[in-house]
């Protein structure tokens, strides 16, 4: 049961994939903050989907963060989110990402609890109507 206070993780190794150089965002080989950005919101949908069954999913909303510190090449980076705010269907999060020697990130992100199947046929629907 999704309740306020679970607590999830998870580790990744900045590779050459995982750089600012390689996503455009940057012009350096250090951990690139849209991949930031991607592991808070993977680490925060997998906290969640562990409470959900098959049918359901979340996506996100809005993410508020600051990528505080760069982190080398073959460093590992972990991300923790804590759930702290249930309003119906809306999920809020903290979460925070750390490399092996300091706190890199920091933020707050939001997702709503869907309906895969729904929410998959409304957005086929728009682009149904978009084609015509």
């Amino acid at each position: 049961m999704l309740e306020v206070g679970i607590k999830y993780s998870k580790e990744i190794v900045v590779d050459e994939s995982l750089t600012a150089s390689a996503v455009g965002s940057g012009g350096l080989d250090v951990y690139g903050t849209p991949y930031m950005i991607a592991l808070m919101e993977c680490t925060c949908k997998e906290c969640a989907q562990q409470f959900l069954d098959d049918s359901n999913g979340t996506v996100g909303i809005s993410i508020s963060t600051n990528h505080k510190a760069a982190t080398p090449l073959g460093m590992k980076v972990t991300c923790e989110c804590e759930l702290i705010e249930i309003d119906r269907s809306r999920l809020v999060f903290s979460v925070r990402c750390f490399d092996e020697i300091e706190e890199i990130g920091v933020g707050k992100h939001e997702r709503f609890i869907i309906d895969n199947e729904k929410f998959l046929e409304k957005v086929n629907a728009k682009f149904k109507k978009a084609s015509k």
